[in-house]
């Protein structure tokens, strides 16, 4: 078979020549498998289940079944290069899979973790063994016993780590005693599967000679020995030149690769698979610093999108659920179903109860070691390869690992999922009666675009020592994908779905030593922390976390930054539905920061702060927090504040006639009321209140803070009025005051009528805006945290590093 054609108009089918035929399949197959992956997502289901349907789907099971189809897409002459490049992508996950397992945490794990691995592993394969004798009996009957027995015992005790992590963080379970149990145990499993999978090859050789295996092992065994004792220094030498924010020298990636080629070539000489040899090497790699972060990110997504979900084809097209035809082989089916669901889940179970895990935690933690996924099929695959399994067994096999797999999510879910509760506590909101209380502020940043920013702001909000202290928790948010590189991230952190935080005094991570250093500078308790979470479920960490640790206000970053031009770009509408569900769900107030460069690109110095900060003061709730927030930034020297109230002739409300709709960023979870144009009585007498505190300040800082009322009879005055403060340093201003719109048309309704136009290029390009929503209990219908009196809050700050 050729490997290109000369193309239609030579009158050759493309089809019939290697490469464009390549091309084709991993175009079909990563489009199918994607639009699966699409379709599975609601069922919570990880991609990989998609991946496996969509190569049974493809093949002889399914599609495949139209011979026309088969004989064109992926005709027979064609699959030693499909098979090829698969191996070649799979060699290099594991890879990447090695890189994600840090033995120095698999030395941490505790007696509890290792004896539910032990039993994890232990049960199902003694039951995987009793199992091999029943398909020998009837679907398999000449196969060599040895390898059959070893094969199915490995393939009913593996539990998929990766996809492990994925469910877990899914469900938010990794910061749970439950999740870090798992974690721990299927890392261990992980470790020894590979080992007996290793045995099974060596076991399984064309060769009856038990000599010949035993020269495979011993072999395997040096080779390993090699690695640790010769490839790691290398590497490690290489790693330890790699500093962290330069570039890693490319001569070192290209020798880490072919490394991991050689290696793969070795392993397979000796008769125990080319991918032991890649693992191995994963395994090796120094975990520190940033040359294993800079080899995922290299080689992660084209393995991943383009050449992963080629093996999962290959696969299926040796799969045929046909062949599973009969009432004994269904039987068959549903026995290795049983046997691998009851030795799993039975075995995790009776020594969690014997560790004392709880009675729910343990069937929670039985069914989620349950987790089959890739690793499951490189085993069948090869003992398919090796003739170890027929085809009968083989779809048998497959089958039971997508079962289980399936089911994980949905019953982990009904058995446990353990309900966010909290103690209650009192400021939620900056505007309080006792102001020298402690202001706690639950800070959060994408990148290192927002670190400046927020620091000058916090600097500047800190106040008098005199005054109650700013405490403040920097959460750095990071997006959970289907990437190895994220399970890295959680598996550094060993921590994820509720923020986790950073105990080591030697982190890696440039965002956090910012805030460390600020800390250090200032005589503000910053403390910083990570949550990793989809985005479209980080919500509920912001809000946990705020409410966890008593948090009065979170600030967030708005979804737009400023370019060098002076316009808004958004930077995805995923960060603003982020916002829009926390300012449904807070727990306290919440202030979106919309940034434009607050004190520079840079962290400005105590000394040197001169902000001239305006805050926009209508009337209202959300007015009273951001005059509240003001008064606060007043007391630092280099702050001068400026209040502008806005006044009506008698008669005129703010709405100038328009009628006012409240829009909440979740019509069904929020209580809104009608602005009708009366002002609320309550609202009124509260306003007056806060404005009477606000003059008595005023007069005691005259040089510092001003204020003036102005009387407008139209938006298009209120526009003015903002319009001539707009080469302020900061505004401050209430997100849902009861004023008209003063932009026709906006897509960010998080911001409110005033905040809207403040954030819009119209008003200014050097302003940074925060805009407040004060948190009402009226209105926190359904929160994320249920408060209980007598619950034992966790720890409010972390344990001090030794």
């Amino acid at each position: 078979m050729k490997a290109t054609s000369n193309g239609a108009f030579q009158h050759e089918n493309p089809l019939d020549y290697a490469l464009p035929l390549l091309i084709l399949q991993i175009c079909l197959v990563v489009a199918f498998t994607r639009f699966l992956a699409l379709i599975c997502k609601p069922l919570k289901q990880p991609r990989v289940i998609a991946e496996v349907i969509g190569g049974i789907l493809l093949g002889p099971s399914a599609i495949g079944r139209n011979e026309k189809f088969l004989d064109t897409i992926f005709p027979k002459r064609s699959l030693t290069v499909l098979e090829t490049v698969a191996n070649i992508g799979l060699l290099f996950f594991l890879f990447l899979v090695g890189l994600e397992l840090d033995f120095r945490s698999i030395r941490r794990t505790g007696h509890k973790a290792l004896a539910i691995a032990f039993a994890g592993i232990t049960f199902p394969f003694v039951l995987g063994i009793g199992t091999s004798y029943a398909l020998r009996a009837t679907v398999s009957k000449n196969v060599d016993p040895t390898p059959f027995l070893v094969f199915m015992g490995v393939a009913l005790s593996i539990t998929a780590f990766p996809v492990l992590a994925r469910i877990l963080a899914e469900l938010k379970l990794l910061t749970t005693d439950i999740g870090r149990i798992a974690m721990s145990a299927a890392a261990v499993n992980d470790v020894a599967a590979w080992i007996l999978l290793a045995l099974a090859i060596a076991l399984s050789g064309s060769n009856t000679s038990p000599l010949v295996s035993l020269w495979v092992i011993l072999c395997a065994a040096a080779f390993v020995l090699f690695a640790i004792f010769a490839i790691r220094p290398l590497l490690a030498i290489m790693a330890k030149r790699s500093h962290e924010g330069e570039p890693v020298q490319e001569i070192y990636i290209c020798i880490t690769l072919t490394l991991v080629l050689a290696c793969s070539f070795v392993t397979d000489a000796i008769g125990i698979h080319a991918l032991f040899g890649a693992f191995v090497v994963g395994i090796v790699v120094p975990k520190d610093g940033p040359f294993a972060g800079v080899l995922i990110e290299k080689i992660e997504d084209l393995v991943m999108s383009l050449f992963l979900p080629l093996y999962f084809v290959s696969s299926g097209l040796k799969t045929n659920v046909a062949t599973i035809s009969g009432a004994l082989s269904w039987g068959m089916l549903v026995l290795v179903i049983f046997t691998a669901c009851f030795g799993k889940i039975i075995g995790t179970f009776l020594v969690s109860l014997f560790c004392k895990v709880p009675v729910r935690e343990a069937l929670a933690l039985g069914f989620l070691m349950n987790t089959k996924g890739l690793v499951e099929l490189i085993v069948l695959n090869i003992g398919k390869d090796r003739k170890v399994l027929n085809d009968q067994a083989f779809a048998i096999c497959v089958l039971m690992a997508l079962f289980t797999t399936f089911i994980t999510t949905p019953i982990v879910m009904a058995v446990y999922k353990p309900a966010r509760r909290g103690s209650p506590y009192t400021h939620k909101a900056v505007q309080r009666n006792d102001p020298d209380t402690e202001l706690r502020v639950l800070a959060c940043f994408h990148s290192t675009r927002n670190i400046p920013s927020l620091i000058n702001l916090i600097e500047s909000s800190r106040g008098t020592r005199k005054r109650g202290k700013l405490c403040v928790y920097a959460m750095h948010l990071m997006e959970l994908s289907e990437r190895p590189s994220a399970i890295t991230m959680v598996h550094t952190a060993r921590n994820n779905g509720m923020p986790f935080w950073n105990k080591k005094h030697d982190n890696r991570d440039q965002m956090v030593i910012a805030f460390q250093a600020y800390g250090h500078l200032s005589s503000v308790n910053v403390r910083p922390m990570t949550a990793i979470s989809a985005f479209d479920n980080i919500h509920e960490d912001i809000c946990t976390s705020a409410h966890q640790k008593r948090a009065a206000i979170i600030l967030l970053p708005f979804h737009k930054h400023q370019r060098f031009d002076g316009t808004m770009e958004s930077l995805g509408n995923s960060f603003s539905v982020m916002n829009r569900l926390v300012l449904s769900h807070a727990p306290c107030s919440v202030g979106i920061l919309v940034d434009r460069g607050l004190g520079g690109t840079s962290q400005v110095q105590a000394s040197d702060v001169s902000y001239k900060v305006v805050v926009a003061f209508f009337g209202g709730r959300d007015d009273r927090e951001a005059l509240a927030y003001g008064m606060r930034m007043a007391e630092h020297p280099g702050i001068s504040l400026s209040v502008v109230k806005f006044a009506v002739p008698p008669g005129k409300t703010l709405a100038f006639g328009a009628k006012l709709i409240g829009v909440t960023a979740n019509k069904d979870r929020k209580v809104i009321q009608v602005a009708d144009g009366t002002t609320n009585n309550e609202d009124k007498q509260e306003d007056d209140q806060l404005w009477s505190e606000f003059l008595s300040v005023c007069c005691k800082s005259a040089e510092s803070i001003m204020y003036e009322e102005r009387m407008v009879e139209s938006k298009e005055d209120v526009v003015a009025v903002l319009k001539e403060r707009n080469k302020s340093n900061l505004m401050l201003a209430g997100r849902m005051p009861q004023v008209a719109p003063l932009v026709h048309t906006s897509d960010c309704p998080e911001l409110g009528p005033v905040g809207s136009y403040l954030a819009s290029s119209d008003f200014s390009t050097s302003a940074s805006v925060i805009v407040f929503q004060q948190y009402n209990p009226k209105t926190d219908v359904y929160p994320l945290v249920m408060e209980v009196s007598d619950y034992l809050n966790m720890p409010d700050t972390p344990p001090h590093s030794p």
